[in-house]
C-alpha cells in the first residue's frame, strides 16, 4: 500500500484529496503546513508527495526545492498541485523537481491516474 504525502494548506482539499487516495487503496497523511512538510515526509516516508504551491510559510516551490537537496528525500516523485495554469509555474515546478503537475480544480480520474503512474 503506497504512502502518499498531502501538503496543501486548504483543509477542504486536503480532507478531499485524503479520501480518494483512501479509496484507492494508497495510505495517505496529510500536513497543512508547508513548514512541518519536510519533518512530516522524514517521518512517514511517502512513496510520493502531492504539493500545493500557493501556501503561507514556505512556497511549495521552496518546499520542493528542499525536498529535492535532502537525499533521504530526494528520489519521491512530487506532483505539484496548484490553481496556477501558467506555464511560468508549471516550468518551474518542473526545474525544481516535480515529476507531475495538476491544476485546480482537478478530476478524479487525473489525480488518481498520475498518483497511480508514480507509483507502479
Amino acid at each position: 500500500m503506497p504512502k502518499i504525502l498531502i501538503v496543501d494548506d486548504d483543509i477542504t482539499i486536503t480532507k478531499l484529496m485524503h479520501m480518494l487516495v483512501s479509496m484507492d487503496g494508497h495510505q495517505p497523511t496529510t500536513v497543512n503546513d508547508s513548514l512541518k512538510s519536510i519533518q512530516t515526509a522524514h517521518a512517514v516516508e511517502p512513496d510520493l508527495i502531492t504539493l500545493d504551491l500557493m501556501m503561507p510559510g514556505l512556497t511549495g516551490i521552496e518546499v520542493c526545492e528542499l525536498l529535492k537537496k535532502d537525499p533521504k528525500l530526494a528520489g519521491i516523485p512530487i506532483i505539484v498541485i496548484s490553481a496556477k495554469d501558467d506555464a511560468e509555474s508549471k516550468e518551474k515546478a518542473k526545474q525544481f523537481g516535480a515529476a507531475g503537475y495538476i491544476t485546480k480544480p482537478f478530476g478524479v480520474d487525473e489525480f488518481i491516474g498520475k498518483i497511480k503512474e508514480l507509483t507502479s
